[in-house]
């Protein structure tokens, strides 16, 4: 399977409290000395910045260790999966950088599942019983109270046999029975009162056709899928640690004493600020088209992340300078930010492009001379050498760049001010033309043709460089510039009464349809990115055609996380 991208190396990551566990266990010859991990989403949508970490960690692990990772679905809820979730999560893996051992799916094992289920039955471990799922919910239970016995409990293993049979052939309607496990109703743990292992659903599987009425659940499906493949360390997050004793419990009955099973193991899952990760929340954002899909620039899927610019290298980033926790805490989204812009700035090209333009005209320059100055691509690259912009009579500069009546400290071009034009000229305001309703629509300019390079022989400075594009050589273009999709912290947070609705950012998205880029931007196609000097990190969007290309802001220069984190060191 080939990559877009350079995949990661093998070094070893910082130890963690798994990378620990891990290296004690192989070193005292548990599972023969094999490390086996996968990562197991369930296809009912695209993948997101919180399952990034899970992909690092569990891929991470594997390879740091010689040891192998598989890729499996957990298809076992045909009602809300679908191939196309399927097909993207591939992709998003294989983008990150990662290449899986061996690809399955929980749906390759719906036999050996259901030989398996009918052992425990035979065994007097389960029972299928035929209370709704109101009544299951009341003998349950509560944390304080033990559960009662249903009624159906002790329900003859041929009974319970030929009724989970008479399931799987499709002779009852959903809802009318379930298969539990046998194992006890007075547990402290909720989870291992009596767990529902099948259920009947009439619903077509997006592999399996309509060969199945009846479907697992994931709680069963999961352990036992793990022991099949021999895996020894299922890394899953937190919210499955009360989960474990029932793993414990499955890969005990169906590995039969064997000493390797598989270990789960939980760590803190990622949280980010001004976010949600809900796979609910955001099938709801685009369903009710509050995004344009699932790879809308603002939301936190890596299919998003990819459109709006991230490369592979600075989410690996950000997921290894997070770490691997077991307690719960919120990731500032800067520090996200703050992964990518590293990386960019490494590697991302320097051009000039316009986003809100004010024509200059420089009335001392030659008409109809125009030249070419060099400009340097990369100023943390040497060999990304140098290329040729044109400069020319009339120039656009950005808006925001001229004040005619300046505030107090604004270096910028005003009348009468000297600025530098980047890497061309010194220039002076001399006159400023507006239209009958008194809007700025030109600020007329000399040049000193001594300064050209952007220097003064005489050694006189200027308090500001500006960017520009000459206006008969510009190339239009349309930019959007993406904010965070929710105005508060924590929206998932939200108060009873409200929603996380309720807090989307109306400002999340602006659209600007009369940019100017240089030349060289013209041939530029999906996803190349660029550092628009002094605006921020951009990139070619997919919506792109020849003559119409629209650029995506993955993140402005300026670094909050960077500046927080030198304060943090100033205080110790």
């Amino acid at each position: 399977m080939s990559h877009p991208e350079q995949p990661p190396s093998a070094v070893s990551a910082p130890l963690d409290f798994i990378r620990t566990i891990i290296d004690e266990e192989t070193a005292e010859g548990k599972h023969g000395g094999r490390v086996a991990t996968r990562f197991p989403p369930e296809p009912n949508g695209y993948l997101h910045i919180g399952h990034a970490k899970s992909i690092c960690l569990n891929f991470g692990v594997a390879a740091e260790r010689g040891g192998t990772c598989n890729l499996r679905f957990d298809d076992t809820n045909p009602t809300k999966e679908d191939v196309e979730y399927v097909e993207a999560i591939k992709e998003d893996v294989a983008w990150l950088g990662f290449e899986w051992d061996e690809l399955y799916f929980a749906s390759d094992y719906f036999e050996k599942l259901y030989d398996f289920a009918v052992e425990l039955i035979r065994r007097d471990k389960a029972y299928v019983d035929s209370l709704t799922a109101e009544e299951i919910r009341q003998y349950r239970g509560t944390l304080t109270e033990p559960g009662q016995n249903s009624p159906y409990r002790d329900r003859p293993v041929e009974e319970s046999l030929d009724l989970f049979q008479r399931m799987r052939k499709g002779e009852f309607p959903d809802g009318t029975h379930v298969l539990r496990a046998k194992i006890s109703m007075a547990s402290p743990n909720l989870n291992m009162r009596d767990p529902t292992l099948y259920r009947i659903r009439h619903a077509a599987h997006h592999r399996t056709g309509d060969a199945w009425c009846i479907y697992p659940m994931y709680d069963y499906a999961h352990p036992i899928s793990d022991a099949i493949e021999r895996i020894t360390h299922s890394l899953c997050t937190l919210e499955f640690e009360d989960h474990r004793p029932l793993y414990d419990w499955l890969v005990e009955q169906f590995v039969d004493g064997r000493r390797d099973r598989p270990r789960q193991i939980e760590f803190a899952r990622l949280n980010l600020n001004y976010t949600v990760m809900s796979k609910r929340k955001l099938l709801q954002l685009v369903q009710q088209r509050h995004v344009a899909g699932w790879d809308d620039p603002r939301m936190p899927t890596i299919s998003a992340l990819r459109r709006r610019g991230y490369t592979p290298e600075s989410i690996r980033d950000f997921c290894s300078r997070i770490g691997v926790a077991k307690k719960e805490n919120v990731i500032d989204v800067a520090q996200l930010e703050h992964s990518v812009r590293e990386d960019l700035n490494r590697r991302a090209p320097r051009v000039m492009a316009v986003l809100k333009p004010l024509k200059v005209v420089i009335t001392n320059y030659p008409e109809g001379k125009e030249e070419l100055v060099d400009v340097i691509n990369n100023p943390e690259d040497e060999s990304a050498g140098t290329r040729r912009v044109p400069f020319s009579r009339e120039l656009f500069i950005e808006r925001d760049d001229f004040r005619e009546d300046p505030p107090k400290k604004f270096f910028r071009l005003s009348p009468g001010k000297e600025v530098r034009l980047r890497c061309a000229y010194f220039v002076t305001c001399t006159e400023v033309v507006k239209d009958p309703h008194g809007n700025i629509v030109e600020v007329r300019c000399v040049y000193d043709p001594a300064t050209r390079g952007g220097d003064a022989p005489d050694g006189r400075r200027v308090k500001a460089t500006l960017h520009w594009v000459s206006a008969s050589h510009a190339i239009p273009i349309e930019v959007r510039l993406y904010d965070r999709l929710f105005s508060i912290e924590d929206p998932e947070g939200t108060p009873e009464g409200g929603t996380f609705l309720d807090h989307l950012n109306p400002d999340s998205l602006e659209v600007l349809r009369d940019c100017r880029g240089e030349p060289s931007l013209g041939e530029a196609v999906a996803p190349a990115r660029f550092q628009f000097e002094r605006l921020g990190y951009f990139c070619v969007d997919p919506d792109s055609r020849p003559g119409a290309l629209v650029f995506n802001r993955t993140v402005s220069l300026r670094d909050t996380w960077a500046r927080l984190e030198q304060k943090t060191v100033r205080k110790d």
